[in-house]
C-alpha cells in the first residue's frame, strides 16, 4: 500500500493529535508511513495501529458512512492522506484488493474470537448472543451494519 499510497501528500502528526474522530464525517483515507496510532471507541482503546501500509478511514470510505473510532497519534506519526477516499479505493485495482485483504483479515480473527469465546464459555450469561452474532457474520448479505443493538439502539460507544 505505501507504494501505491507514494504520491499522496504526507501528514505529520504529533501524540494526541487526531487523525478521524468518532461519528465524524469526510471520506478521506490515511496510509500510515511510521508511527503509531491508537483507536479508540468511546473511551475504550480498542486496536493499536504500527504497520507500514495500514489504512485508516477506509471502512467510511467504503461504505459511505460516519467513522466508527477515533484514531489518535500515540507517538510522531507520518501519513499519507487522499482526500478523497473513494476516489483513491478506485484509482487502482491493486488498491480495492489490498483493502479486501486487510478487511478479510480482520474479519476471520473477529469470528474465530467469537467462535472461541463460544466454545470457551458457552451460553454463559451476557455471552449467550455470541451465537446469533457468529450466525449473522455467516449469512450477511444485506446493507452495511449499523452501530446499536436490538438491546441499545443507541450505545455510548
Amino acid at each position: 500500500m505505501l507504494e501505491l499510497a507514494a504520491d499522496l501528500p504526507e501528514v505529520h502528526l504529533t501524540p494526541g493529535e487526531s487523525v478521524v474522530e468518532e461519528g465524524g464525517t469526510g471520506h478521506g483515507l490515511w496510509v500510515l508511513v511510521r508511527g503509531s496510532l491508537e483507536v479508540r471507541k468511546g473511551d475504550v482503546a480498542v486496536n493499536t495501529i504500527t504497520m507500514p501500509g495500514a489504512l485508516v478511514g477506509e471502512m467510511s470510505a467504503l461504505l459511505g458512512t460516519r467513522h466508527s473510532a477515533t484514531v489518535v497519534a500515540s507517538e510522531p506519526t507520518v501519513l499519507r492522506h487522499a482526500s478523497d477516499g473513494p476516489a483513491f479505493l478506485e484509482s487502482d485495482p491493486a488498491v480495492l484488493r489490498l483493502v479486501a485483504q486487510g478487511l478479510a483479515e480482520r474479519l476471520a480473527f473477529v469470528t474465530t474470537y467469537l467462535a472461541d469465546l463460544r466454545h470457551q464459555y458457552g451460553d454463559a450469561p451476557g455471552l449467550s448472543m455470541v451465537g446469533e452474532v457468529l450466525a449473522e457474520l455467516a449469512q450477511r448479505q444485506a446493507a452495511p451494519a449499523r452501530p446499536g443493538s436490538a438491546r441499545d439502539p443507541e450505545p455510548d460507544y
